[in-house]
C-alpha cells in the first residue's frame, strides 16, 4: 500500500500502509521480551486405570506490574495436542488451570512438553515457549468387581480332584534349596535320594491356585475394543485372587507374558504394556496351577484347543468376548459369553464364585 500510494500519488493510501507497517513492528516488539510469567506444570496421577481421571495442572504467576498478559497453552499427549484454556493474567496475579489427560487407551502415554503461546499486538505475532519435561503416564486396565474363586477346589499332583473345606497344607512341588530358605521346609526323603537339598512348596488347600490364560492373538477378536475387554477381565480376576491371598499365575497364549505369585501392581503394569500377537499357539498351564483355570478369549477364536487346556483343571472356565451373551458348558468346562468385561464378570459372580 505504501508503494502504490507513492506511485499513484495517493497520500491517504500511503499513510494507511505506513500505519499498518508500524502495527506489525509494534506487534513484533511486544513479543521480543520474555513474558513476566513463572509457569509450573504437573501431571497426576502417573498411574491410572483406563477411563480413570488423570489431569495436568498449569500454574502461572505474573510478575508484571503494568499490563495484563494473554496466553494460550498446548500440551502434547501421545503426540496429539491438547488445548489448555488460560485466562488473562492481571499484573501480579497467580492462577492455576487443570485440563484432562485422555486415558481411553491402555499403555504408556508420553505427556509433554507443554508450549505457551503469547500473542503480540493485534495478534500479528506469536512467541512460543516450550516448558515442562516429558512425563510418562501408565494407563492400566480397569479392575472390575469380582466375588472370588470357588472355595476348596484342589487338584493333586497325580491329577485327582480334591475338595477340602478346612485348613492344612498340600505339597504342591519341590525345588532346590536357595540360601535363606527355611530349613524346616526341607524335604528330607527327596534330598537323601537325589543328594541335593530340596525345599517343599506347600499351599493351603482352602486357597486354590488360579491360572488366568489370556488369549492375545489379534485374529481372535472382532476389534481392538474387544481385546481391551479381555485384558480387563484378566486384570480383574488376577487382582481379586491376589487380594484374597490365592496363588496366581497369569500367562498369555503366545507366551509373551508369564507371571507367578506377583503383586497386583506388577500384574497391572505388565497388562498395560501387553500388545496383541500374531501367534495362535496355546501356552500350557503348569500342573501345580491346575486348580482353577480361566481362559479369556475372543469370539473368533478356535475353541477346542482352549477348552482342552481349561479341562485339565479341577475347575475350568472359558470366558469369551462375544456379541451373544450366554452361559453354557462344554464337557467339564463352563463357557461364559458376553460383549463386555462387565457382562462376563457378572456371569462369573453368578455361576462360578461362591
Amino acid at each position: 500500500m505504501v508503494a502504490l500510494g507513492l506511485w499513484w500519488r495517493y497520500p491517504g493510501v500511503a499513510g494507511l500502509g505506513l500505519g499498518l507497517c508500524g502495527l506489525v513492528v509494534a506487534a513484533l516488539v511486544s513479543v521480543l521480551r520474555a513474558a513476566p510469567v513463572v509457569p509450573t506444570r504437573t501431571v497426576r496421577p502417573r498411574t491410572v486405570h483406563r477411563l480413570g481421571r488423570c489431569a495436568g495442572r498449569l500454574e502461572l504467576a505474573s510478575s508484571g506490574t503494568r499490563w495484563p498478559i494473554a496466553l494460550d497453552a498446548t500440551d502434547l499427549v501421545a503426540g496429539s495436542p491438547v488445548a489448555v484454556d488460560v485466562p488473562v493474567l492481571a499484573p501480579g496475579e497467580r492462577t492455576s488451570v487443570e485440563y484432562p489427560i485422555p486415558t481411553d487407551v491402555r499403555g504408556v502415554l508420553d505427556v509433554g512438553p507443554l508450549t505457551l503461546h503469547r500473542k503480540g499486538l493485534a495478534g500479528l505475532a506469536v512467541a512460543r515457549t516450550v516448558l515442562g519435561e516429558v512425563v510418562r503416564v501408565r494407563v492400566v486396565p480397569r479392575v472390575l468387581p469380582v466375588r472370588g474363586l470357588p472355595s476348596g477346589a484342589r487338584r493333586g499332583q497325580v491329577g485327582a480332584d480334591e475338595r477340602v473345606e478346612r485348613g492344612g497344607t498340600d505339597l504342591v512341588g519341590l525345588r532346590e534349596y536357595v540360601p535363606g530358605d527355611d530349613l524346616r521346609r526341607l524335604h528330607w526323603a527327596t534330598s537323601a535320594r537325589t543328594g541335593t537339598l530340596m525345599i517343599r512348596e506347600d499351599a493351603d488347600p482352602a486357597r486354590p491356585h488360579l491360572a488366568v490364560v489370556l488369549d492375545d492373538a489379534s485374529a481372535h477378536y472382532q476389534d481392538a475394543g474387544a481385546f481391551e475387554h479381555a485384558v480387563e477381565v484378566a486384570a480383574s480376576l488376577v487382582t481379586s485372587a491376589l487380594g484374597s491371598g490365592h496363588p496366581v499365575r497369569l500367562l498369555t497364549t503366545s507366551g509373551s507374558l508369564d507371571l507367578e505369585n506377583t503383586d497386583s501392581d506388577v500384574a497391572l503394569a505388565a497388562l498395560a504394556d501387553l500388545k496383541s500377537a500374531d501367534s495362535s499357539a496355546v501356552a500350557s498351564v503348569p500342573v501345580r496351577d491346575l486348580d482353577v483355570v480361566s481362559v479369556v478369549t475372543g469370539g473368533r477364536a478356535e475353541l477346542p484347543p482352549l477348552l482342552l487346556e481349561a479341562s485339565r483343571a479341577a475347575v475350568g472356565v472359558l470366558l469369551a468376548i462375544d456379541d451373544a451373551r450366554s452361559v453354557s458348558a462344554a464337557g467339564s468346562v463352563l463357557v461364559l459369553r458376553g460383549p463386555r468385561a462387565e457382562d462376563l464378570l457378572d456371569e462369573w459372580n453368578a455361576v462360578v464364585a461362591r
